[in-house]
């Protein structure tokens, strides 16, 4: 389960970021979190929600989820389409000369905190 993995890293950035910045209470963290990451969410949220009591600048944090929907491009035809629907092979072509260009990433969109005085 590399979900409890994430998290802690996660967690880890959380905390060098409340240091540097003064925080002294997460609210909530939005994650953006690709369609392809291999990011099983309802795993990753059980982690967070364990990991989250066990941690006392999160544990009273809401862990909000957005979904990059994962987008390729084909280099023969020059147009992109739906990876999860199409898989490699190129809808439009039929070409196999395709790159995923976003839908993998997990990224940090937001955190809304509370500060020194």
């Amino acid at each position: 389960m590399h979900e409890m993995g994430i998290v802690l890293h996660l967690a880890k950035t959380l905390d060098e970021t409340a240091a540097e910045e003064k925080l002294t209470k997460i609210g909530s963290v939005t994650l953006q979190v690709g369609e392809v990451s291999g990011i099983m969410t309802d795993l990753f949220v059980d982690a967070w929600n364990y990991f989250k009591l066990r941690h006392p600048i999160l544990a009273e944090s809401e862990l909000r989820l957005e979904t990059i929907p994962a987008v390729t491009w084909c280099d023969s035809c020059k147009s992109e389409y739906p990876t999860v629907q199409y898989g490699k092979i190129c809808p439009k072509c039929g070409s196999e000369e395709t790159w995923l260009v976003r839908g993998n990433e997990c990224i940090i969109k937001e955190i809304e905190a509370e500060g020194e005085e």
